[in-house]
């Protein structure tokens, strides 16, 4: 299977550095541009399935990317973001503020992030690779796109490359709008393992 990670366009929360999580934010002006931008740049591609996430910014992406596409899109619940519980909805700067080791070890030391009633990214990550799993079942040999988040997308790509949880926000960035490209197969063991051609817009490997 032929795998396309797309992060949502720009959000008013991204701009007031507010913490999203699995709340509602919607794109800005900016963000619809970005997302119109990449439907024009993969308008080429021709997708057998699109599944998106359930949230507001991620439809409205998907909206825009495959703006002139005749096919139903899937909304599922299992590709929205890390649910963040408490903290969401608030600025980042005043988390910091209120609860610096936890703001931390979120951005520094993501292994150790734990906040009660949140995910951890050990969770999401194996919420992601659940999903992603079911979907290289039924759509083996076929070009699917996901409409996503930046963490969810960044826990992924960090198992199919075996990085350690700690290094999840290594670069490259997931910026808005990023798009990624896997390749995607089981192993022996039906273990889900993959090859990645593009990292946020960056080549990283020629495909087969």
């Amino acid at each position: 299977m032929e795998l396309h990670l797309i992060r949502h366009g720009q959000t008013n929360w991204n701009e007031e550095r507010r913490v999203q999580g699995q709340s509602e934010s919607t794109l800005t002006e900016r963000g619809i541009q970005q997302a119109k931008q990449l439907g024009e740049r993969i308008t080429h591609l021709k997708f057998d399935q699109v599944f998106c996430s359930s949230s507001v910014r991620t439809r409205q992406t998907a909206d825009h990317v495959f703006a002139n596409r005749n096919f139903n899109i899937e909304y599922l619940d299992s590709l929205r973001e890390i649910f963040l519980g408490s903290w969401e909805g608030h600025l980042y700067d005043d988390i910091a503020d209120r609860e610096p080791d936890s703001h931390r070890h979120f951005w520094e030391q993501p292994h150790l992030f734990n906040v009660e009633g949140a995910e951890t990214f050990f969770d999401l990550q194996n919420r992601a690779v659940k999903a992603v799993s079911k979907m290289a079942t039924d759509f083996n040999q076929k070009k699917i796109a996901i409409v996503s988040h930046g963490a969810l997308i960044k826990s992924f790509l960090s198992h199919v490359e075996g990085r350690a949880m700690e290094n999840l926000w290594a670069p490259p960035k997931m910026h808005n709008c990023a798009h990624s490209i896997v390749e995607i197969k089981f192993d022996k063991e039906n273990q889900l393992e993959g090859k990645i051609v593009q990292y946020a817009d960056q080549n990283v490997g020629n495909k087969n």
